[in-house]
């Protein structure tokens, strides 16, 4: 599947991997067409030696050839670099996702603000169960660090505040994540039955990310593929993606991954708006299209009444104004919500008249 683009630019290929170093394929898409980018760069670890457990058995540590470097400077370079192409794809309004540990994350971060991006938030990754430390010499390692940035401190980035509140049951979302690492039934093995990938992330993290920060539709580049997380998240939740992998063994976890998922229906893809992005409907559109009538009263909770008049403003002996406006007067208060202040009368009940409101809003929905 591809996306159209501007003429003579080169077609995105949504919703495939693409086999190549991240920086070479990032140059061949073209610009300011992907919605966000999702990173789990190498973390440049630079362990020495083997590890092992109490009862010496080793531990299945990350020390794959693709997290080696000769140095410092040479990952920082790397960053820059893969940053810098990353950037180039993002929309004017785009954002990134960056998810490293005390190795990498501080000098990535750096590499941000210094290309122009804006971070929005850092968010800290707490495992639920981590693995311990078993030289004892330092503190458990029980956390990664996420960042989170726009292109730049005037874009429109996406953030799904209700949705993630009512994932939190009603609570606003903390920048603290407690989940699990993947283990058990969700950790891929290869055919020889060991971790097809070392660092594989649980997709409840992934979900959490793009629910939060994406809309259906939206297109999610990841250019550390792996095995695949962030496509089949993506495709569970109606986004395109573009994946990047050098290595043929990830690719082809991956693609028998994202295979066997399915999209849930659109349905199921509705999330829980904000009141700010839900259409503006003024009192007055009640009265035009006869929902209710001048002259017709309106009820406060107190008992106090007033008149509809057919400017759609509310008069109350001497005091005239917007739904709200009255509303404050009468409460002696500063403001006033009049959607939820005022309600009608319709056969012997009162029914705010905010009900008619979310009428016209369902309508408008389609």
């Amino acid at each position: 599947m591809t996306k159209k683009t501007a003429p003579g630019a080169p077609a995105l290929p949504l919703n495939t991997i693409m086999d190549g170093d991240c920086i070479d394929v990032m140059a061949s898409l073209p610009a300011d067409s992907v919605d966000l980018i999702f990173a789990d760069p190498p973390y440049n670890l630079q362990l020495k030696g083997s590890l092992h457990r109490p009862d010496n058995s080793m531990v299945d540590a990350v020390d794959d050839h693709w997290d080696q470097f000769d140095s410092v400077a040479i990952y920082d370079r790397f960053t820059r670099d893969w940053l810098a192409a990353a950037r180039r794809l993002l929309k004017p309004n785009g954002a990134i996702w960056v998810i490293g540990s005390y190795h990498n994350i501080f000098r990535v971060g750096a590499e941000l603000q210094n290309q122009g991006f804006w971070i929005l938030n850092d968010v800290v990754w707490r495992k639920s169960n981590p693995m311990p430390n078993f030289r004892g010499k330092r503190l458990t390692n029980a956390h990664e660090t996420l960042i989170w940035a726009s292109k730049g401190e005037a874009a429109k980035y996406t953030f799904n505040y209700e949705a993630l509140k009512s994932l939190n049951e009603g609570v606003q979302m903390r920048s603290d994540w407690v989940l699990p690492i993947c283990n058990g039934h969700e950790r891929l093995k290869n055919t020889q039955g060991d971790k097809a990938h070392p660092t594989q992330k649980p997709e409840s993290l992934l979900h959490r990310v793009l629910l939060a920060t994406t809309n259906p539709g939206d297109v999610v580049l990841d250019p550390f593929f792996g095995t695949g997380t962030t496509g089949a998240v993506a495709k569970k939740l109606g986004r395109d993606f573009i994946g990047i992998e050098r290595e043929a063994a990830y690719r082809e976890v991956a693609e028998k991954r994202l295979a066997s998922i399915r999209r849930y229906d659109r349905t199921s893809l509705e999330v829980s708006q904000s009141k700010r992005a839900e259409p503006r409907i003024p009192f007055g559109q009640l009265v035009e299209r006869g929902l209710l009538r001048p002259g017709e009263e309106l009820v406060s909770p107190r008992g106090k009444v007033a008149k509809i008049r057919a400017d759609g403003t509310l008069v109350v002996s001497d005091t005239k104004g917007s739904i709200h406006q009255v509303g404050a007067k009468l409460e002696g208060a500063p403001s006033c919500n009049g959607w939820t202040y005022w309600h009608f009368r319709r056969d012997g009940k009162t029914v705010p008249i905010d009900l008619l409101r979310q009428q016209i809003r369902s309508e408008l929905r389609g």
